[in-house]
């Protein structure tokens, strides 16, 4: 059994328990879903609201003309995680869903012509690393090792354990010292190789989970070695699959979905001695739940959901102090024709420490910019008609807290520029383009409740990482509980699956649910 599995309970019906503790989560990205299947497998009753008309969160699916794109995210790594949540059921994850490897993992290009194919055969990857320098050869391998001890100490035994008083944070402040989690993740890099775009190539990880290279805590190096200790992965028929995949398990274990269902309000009822959240979601009954597992934005969490509650007014201010996540324009395009390309590439522009400076601390859209690409079709041809390709690309810009720009002027223009650009790798990429569409700061903003446009949350620096993030646990509203991005451990769907499963054994504990090993 995985590390990460909580432990089994196959459970009947919800009717035939009828005082089962009943839990609402609140949203159905990967927390939300990982959350209520470890919840209902333990025999807790759980309904899950989605706002949207399909479940996913982030990871919404759009279908336009045969061509389907995923809409968030595309790199599933640690697949271990997400297996633990079948196991906690009794079940495998590859009887719902089939994960495909993606080789090379990313390939990396730069505007002078260089190029690296960032793989996990680690030969492959000595030797293109050798061509450039010896001396960045060695770098490498010492960078492994380190990205290995970090991995060992801030994944495998912190990922999915709760920081809930700063005696935890004292507890492992000197693993965190020896490894120089003061240091950024690009000045950590730096400290092993010298090659500027080796440098660029092994630091922009950061930006999967929203952070700034430059600074963004070195533990986040972990990244790198996740990734080569396990592999990149992409699921057969899209994310979209994968999330299928999890709505089905869950309601196999009797859990109940609502979609196109607006959490309103939760309000707080205190009676008798025992605490109950009363949950107001538009065209439903009003629904009263033991506790409640929050998945949506943190910060729409406990300015909207909870808005009627002292101490989430005081979280709200709090929240809105702190250091928020960079925003994504994301461009989603079909075209009647394949293109030889990566899976995933990663195309760096003239500028790195200088753009990120504007991406994340900027008051105007960047001249300039760095993209990831994506093509699922590279892997699976299904999700395009016959001979075409279904493409997304995504260009970090600042969030709307920096750059309060007008998306709805901007948006088609510097979709414009971006086709133009992949030209170099897609020639006549505008003649073969039969639909696309985009997502904006703007759009994050009103279809995800993303505070101030931000798609990964709280940024991820040291002083917003384990104790110092908003905890799995709300400290002063009783039965309130987080899941996601905006808790520990943080962005990406390894953080949000994990964070389920430290928010889980907290709420069972709390409910006096035992949890069988």
């Amino acid at each position: 059994m995985s590390k990460t599995a909580l432990h089994v309970t196959k459970t009947p019906p919800a009717n035939h328990h009828p005082k089962r503790p009943t839990v609402a989560v609140i949203g159905s990205g990967f927390g939300g879903l990982a959350a209520a299947i470890r919840l209902q497998a333990q025999g807790v009753q759980v309904t899950l609201y989605e706002g949207r008309d399909k479940p996913g969160g982030r990871a919404y699916v759009y279908e336009d003309q045969g061509y389907t794109f995923d809409a968030g995210p595309t790199v599933i790594t640690a697949p271990q995680c997400l297996e633990a949540l079948f196991e906690v059921a009794g079940r495998q994850l590859s009887d719902y869903v089939t994960l495909l490897p993606v080789a090379p993992f990313y390939r990396l290009q730069w505007e002078d012509g260089d190029r690296l194919d960032y793989t996990g055969d680690l030969d492959a990857m000595l030797k293109q690393i050798g061509e450039r320098s010896s001396a960045d050869r060695d770098g490498y391998i010492r960078f492994l090792e380190y990205t290995r001890r970090v991995f060992a100490k801030g994944y495998e035994e912190l990922v999915d354990v709760p920081f809930l008083n700063f005696r935890d944070m004292i507890r492992v402040a000197p693993d965190l010292m020896r490894l120089r989690a003061d240091r950024s993740v690009y000045n950590t890099v730096a400290r092993f190789v010298k090659d500027k775009h080796l440098r660029e190539a092994l630091s922009f990880h950061s930006l999967l989970v929203g952070g700034n290279p430059y600074e963004t805590s070195a533990i986040y190096t972990l990244i790198h070695y996740l990734e080569r200790n396990w592999g990149v992965y992409f699921p057969e028929g899209g994310t979209g699959a994968l999330i299928q995949a999890l709505v089905k398990l869950f309601k196999e274990l009797g859990g109940t979905l609502h979609l196109s269902a607006p959490v309103d309000e939760v309000v707080v009822v205190h009676e008798s001695g025992r605490v109950r959240h009363r949950i107001y979601s538009s065209g439903l009954p009003q629904m009263e739940a033991d506790a409640v597992v929050s998945n949506a934005d943190i910060h729409h969490t406990y300015a909207h959901l909870y808005r009627s509650e002292e101490a989430a007014q005081q979280t709200q201010r709090r929240l809105e102090r702190s250091q928020w996540s960079m925003s994504l324009f994301v461009l989603y395009f079909g075209t009647d024709k394949n293109y030889d390309i990566a899976h995933h590439t990663v195309l760096f522009g003239p500028r790195y420490k200088g753009l990120l400076q504007d991406i994340f601390h900027g008051a105007e859209l960047p001249d300039d910019f760095s993209l990831y690409l994506h093509a699922p079709t590279v892997t699976d041809p299904s999700l395009a008609p016959p001979g075409g390709g279904t493409y997304y690309v995504l260009s970090p810009v600042p969030h709307l807290g920096n750059a309060p720009l007008d998306w709805e002027t901007i948006g088609p223009a510097y979709a414009e520029r971006i086709l133009t650009y992949l030209e170099r790798d897609m020639p006549d990429l505008r003649q073969h383009v039969v639909t696309q569409r985009w997502m904006t700061p703007t759009d994050f903003q009103s279809e995800l409740n993303a505070y101030q446009g931000a798609a990964f949350s709280l940024a991820p620096t040291l002083t917003q990482s384990a104790w110092f993030r908003p905890h799995n646990r709300d400290p002063k509203i009783p039965g309130l509980y987080i899941v996601g991005a905006g808790t520990h451990p943080g962005a990406g769907v390894p953080g949000v699956v994990n964070s389920a499963t430290a928010t889980t054994e907290l709420v069972l504990s709390d409910l006096g649910v035992r949890a069988r090993p």
